[in-house]
């Protein structure tokens, strides 16, 4: 999933930290709520401004965060 124009850092906005769409939800924040058990379908109800695209989109982002930080140089 391309979640470029989804997830956005911005140094004044949550100390820099990327977060969806500029609002002050973090994809630390989304993470966080899945690895505590919730459901995708709760995240969405807690917080009406997500969409189920913003999670996958986090979830990608964590995934190519983890991909670079493992990837042993050449």
């Amino acid at each position: 999933m391309d979640y470029s124009s989804i997830i956005t850092i911005d140094p004044a906005r949550r100390g820099g930290k990327p977060t969806i769409r500029g609002m002050r939800i973090t994809v630390q924040d989304v993470l966080e709520y899945l690895a505590s058990g919730m459901s995708q379908e709760q995240i969405l109800a807690d917080f009406p401004d997500l969409e189920a695209d913003d999670i996958r989109a986090c979830l990608s982002f964590a995934a190519d965060r983890e991909r670079r930080l493992t990837q042993r140089p050449a």
